[in-house]
C-alpha cells in the first residue's frame, strides 16, 4: 500500500500541491502536519508509522517533508524499514525499497545536509560581516534614545503603560520592555 505523508511549516502554509502529488502517484492514505520539520513531535508522522505494515511504502513530495537534518532522516526512514516498508520521493526520484535506492538515498542525504550546513555557514559569515561594518539586522527600534529616556522618566515619575504607549503611539509591550 502507497502511504502519503505531506507537511507544511506553518499554518499559512497550503497543503493542496502536496496532496495532490500524492494522489496522483497512487498513495492510498495521506497524512498530514502542519508543523515546522525541526518538531520531532508531529502527531500525523506518528500515526503514520505506527500504522504502517510490512510491504507498505511512504511516498513524500521531497525528502524535506520528512526531516530538516539527515541524522533526524535515517532514524525515520530506519523505523520505516524496521517495519518493513520503504520510502520513495517524487522530487528526488529514489526508492529506498530496492537496494540502489537505499545507497542513492544514503548518497543524496549526505549531500542535502552538507548543503544546509554550507548555508547556515555562509549566514553566519554574512551576518558577522555586516556586523563588522557596523550593520545589525533585525527590525529597527520603534523608540529613538532619547524617546526611551522620556518614557523611563515618565515611569519613574508613576505614569501608567498604557498611558506612556498611547502618547508614544507604540505597544505595551515596547513600553515594558523600554
Amino acid at each position: 500500500m502507497l502511504i502519503g505523508y505531506a507537511r507544511v511549516s506553518t499554518e499559512d502554509q497550503n497543503l493542496d500541491g502536496q496532496l495532490d502529488a500524492l494522489k496522483a502517484a497512487g498513495a492510498e492514505r495521506v497524512f498530514t502536519d502542519k508543523l515546522s520539520g525541526k518538531n520531532r513531535q508531529r502527531p500525523e508522522l506518528a500515526k503514520m508509522l505506527d500504522q504502517l505494515r510490512a510491504d507498505d511504502a511512504v511516498v513524500v513530495t521531497k525528502y524535506d517533508r520528512l526531516a530538516r537534518t539527515l541524522r533526524d532522516l535515517m532514524e525515520i526512514v530506519e523505523a520505516i524499514r524496521e517495519k518493513g516498508g520503504g520510502i520513495r520521493s517524487l522530487g528526488e526520484v529514489i526508492d529506498t525499497t530496492t537496494p540502489a535506492g537505499r545507497l542513492f538515498f544514503h548518497v543524496f542525504g549526505s549531500i542535502v545536509e552538507f548543503e544546509r550546513e554550507r548555508t547556515v555557514e555562509r549566514t553566519k559569515e554574512g551576518l558577522a560581516a555586516a556586523r563588522k561594518r557596523g550593520r545589525i539586522g533585525g527590525r529597527p527600534s520603534a523608540l529613538s534614545p532619547e524617546a526611551r529616556g522620556q518614557v523611563r522618566k515618565l515611569r519613574d515619575d508613576g505614569a501608567k503603560t498604557a498611558e506612556i504607549a498611547r502618547m508614544f503611539k507604540v505597544s505595551r509591550s515596547t513600553v515594558l520592555r523600554v
